[in-house]
C-alpha cells in the first residue's frame, strides 16, 4: 500500500465515522465525489471541523493500534527493550515475537501503515481548516494547532522507530507516491517547525468540543506542544532548548507532580498535560489495561496479555521505592510461578476514571534534570539533583547520591527506567538515544532467543512499500 492509503475510502469512512459517534449531522451528509476530496462540507463549520479531529483522537485509541494496547508502542518497544517478557508463543503473535528477540521482518507493517493513516488525515485537516471560510478564528487556530501537534506526535515516532521517513505534507497523492525518505535531521525540522506552531495557534486552555475551559485534558493544548517540544530538544542534544521548554511546562501552576501514585493516570490528575480518553472499554478503562493486567491462568496463553514484566526490570526497584508497591502487580498462576505486571492503569469503568495518559509532569522533570545535568549544571539549587530528587520524593525515596556529571546521568536514567516504564516505548528509545543500546542489548538479545543486530535499532521499511515506490529505500540490514 502505497502512501495515498485509498484516501477517498479511508477519509469518508472516518468521516462517517466521527458523524456516528459525535451525531454531527453535516459530516453524515457528506456525499464525496469519486474525483477529489470533500473538505469543503466537512470543515464548513465549527462544529464539523472539530469533529474531524475528535475522530481523529477516537480512532487512535479505539483502534488498539500504535498508541495503547497489545500492539502498541508500549507493549512492543517494551519487548524489544528489557522491559517485558513475551510468553506468547510465535504461532499466536509473530509481532510480539519479532520485537522480542529483536529480529524483525520486512514482509510486516507494523507501525508504518497506521503512521501514514493518521499523518494524512492530519494533513487533510491543516488543508480543510486553512481553506474554510466558516470557521471563528479561535476555532481556526485551535485545530490548525491540533493538528500539526499531532502530526509533529506521530513524525516523532515515526522518525524514532524507522530512522528516515518520506515527509509528507499533503493530501496529494500525486505528491505523496513518489517521495523519497527523508533525512532524519529533516524530519525534526519539520517536528520543530509544527510544535512551533502549535504552541502559537493554541491557548493555555483546554478545549471540549468547540468550547475552551475544559477540566479534562483530553485535547492538546499549547503546554501539551510545549512539553512535546521539550523531549523532542533532548532528542537532539540542545540541551538548553530542552530545558527552556520543560521549565516553561513545570513552572505552570496548573500542573503539579502526583504525590498519590493510583491517581497518576486518572482523568483528574494535575500531572496530567495531555491524555485520550478512552472509547467503548469493555473491562478495563484503557486497552493498555487490558494488554498489561493478567487475564489468563498463566499469562501469555492467548494474545490478550502475552507478556509480564521482567526480572531485570522489577529487581531494578530501590528498596521503599513505592512506585514497586503501587505500579507493578502480582499475579500466582496455577502453575506455581508469580508474575509481574505494569499496574498503572488499573480500574474498570466503574472505577476512578482513567485515560491513556501520553505527556505527563514527571517525564519533563527528568527531561529538564538530563539537560541540566549536560550543561554541567549538576547540584544545587536549580539544579539536576533538584529535579530528580522531586521524582524520588514522590517515590518515597530519599535524595540522590550523585555528585558527578557520568554519576548524575546513570541516576536519571535509572530514573527514566522506573518511572516511565511500559509508556510509549521510552525505555527503548532512551537506549538507542543515548547509545547505550547495543551494550544491553548485545547480552540481553541472546537470553531472548535472538542474535543482536546493531542495524536493528529501527525497523526495516514495510517489502510493500519499497517495491510500490522505488525512491524509498530499505534500510541498512535489512533484505528485499
Amino acid at each position: 500500500m502505497t502512501l495515498q492509503y485509498k484516501s477517498l475510502r479511508y477519509l469518508y469512512t472516518g468521516f462517517m465515522l466521527i458523524a456516528f459517534s459525535t451525531g454531527c449531522d453535516k459530516a453524515v451528509e457528506i456525499d464525496p465525489p469519486a474525483s477529489k476530496i470533500v473538505s469543503e462540507e466537512a470543515f464548513a463549520g465549527n462544529s464539523s471541523a472539530t469533529s474531524v479531529m475528535t475522530g481523529l483522537y477516537s480512532g487512535m485509541v479505539k483502534d488498539a493500534g500504535f498508541v495503547s494496547g497489545i500492539n502498541s508502542i508500549s507493549m512492543l518497544e517494551g519487548m524489544a527493550a528489557d522491559e517485558i517478557k513475551n510468553y506468547l508463543p510465535a504461532v499466536l503473535g509473530s509481532s510480539l515475537a519479532e520485537f522480542y528477540t529483536n529480529t524483525y521482518n520486512v514482509g510486516s507493517g507494523y507501525f508504518w501503515n497506521e503512521f501514514y493513516q493518521r499523518l494524512y488525515t492530519c494533513n487533510v485537516t491543516i488543508e480543510g481548516v486553512t481553506a474554510s471560510k466558516g470557521l471563528s478564528e479561535p476555532i481556526r487556530q485551535q485545530l490548525l494547532g491540533e493538528a500539526k501537534f499531532v502530526r509533529a506526535l506521530i513524525y516523532f515516532y515515526a522518525v524514532n522507530t524507522y530512522g528516515d521517513v518520506p515527509l509528507a505534507l499533503t493530501s496529494d497523492y500525486r505528491i505523496n507516491n513518489t517521495l523519497s525518505r527523508a533525512p532524519k535531521e529533516q524530519v525534526y525540522a519539520q517536528i520543530v517547525a509544527d510544535l512551533k506552531d502549535a504552541q502559537s495557534m493554541m491557548g493555555e486552555a483546554y478545549f471540549a468540543g468547540i468550547s475552551p475551559g475544559s477540566a479534562q485534558r483530553a485535547r492538546p493544548n499549547k503546554l501539551a506542544a510545549t512539553a512535546l517540544l521539550a523531549r523532542v530538544y533532548l532528542y537532539l542534544k540542545d540541551w538548553s532548548n530542552a530545558e527552556a521548554q520543560a521549565t516553561a511546562v513545570i513552572s505552570n501552576a496548573a500542573y503539579q507532580l502526583e504525590q498519590d501514585l493510583n491517581k497518576a493516570f486518572t482523568t483528574t490528575t494535575k500531572e496530567a498535560i495531555w491524555y485520550m480518553l478512552t472509547v467503548d472499554p469493555i473491562n478495563y478503562a484503557t486497552n493498555d489495561a487490558q494488554a498489561f493486567i493478567p487475564s489468563t491462568n498463566p499469562p501469555g496463553v492467548t494474545p490478550n496479555t502475552p507478556g509480564a514484566l521482567s526480572e531485570s526490570l522489577v529487581n531494578s526497584f530501590e528498596q521503599g521505592d513505592s512506585r514497586r508497591e503501587k505500579w507493578v502487580g502480582t499475579y500466582l498462576a496455577n502453575n506455581g510461578t508469580t508474575y509481574y505486571y505494569p499496574f498503572k492503569y488499573q480500574k474498570n469503568p466503574s472505577g476512578t476514571p482513567e485515560a491513556l495518559m501520553v505527556l505527563r509532569l514527571s517525564e519533563q522533570y527528568l527531561i529538564r534534570a538530563e539537560a541540566r545535568a549536560q550543561q554541567d549544571n549538576i547540584t544545587g539549587p536549580g539544579s539536576a539533583q533538584e529535579d530528580v530528587d522531586a521524582i524520588r520524593a514522590k517515590a518515597l525515596l530519599t535524595g540522590t547520591t550523585a555528585t558527578g556529571k557520568d554519576a548524575m546521568l546513570a541516576a536519571i536514567a535509572q530514573e527514566r527506567k522506573i518511572e516511565l516504564f511500559s509508556e510509549w516505548g521510552h525505555r527503548w528509545f532512551d537506549l538507542v538515544r543515548t547509545g547505550k543500546v547495543d551494550e544491553v542489548m548485545s547480552v540481553l538479545t541472546p537470553q531472548k532467543g535472538g542474535v543482536w543486530d546493531p542495524n536493528h535499532k529501527i525497523l526495516p521499511i514495510p517489502f510493500s512499500e519499497t517495491q510500490l515506490n522505488h525512491n524509498i529505500k530499505q534500510n541498512p540490514g535489512y533484505s528485499n
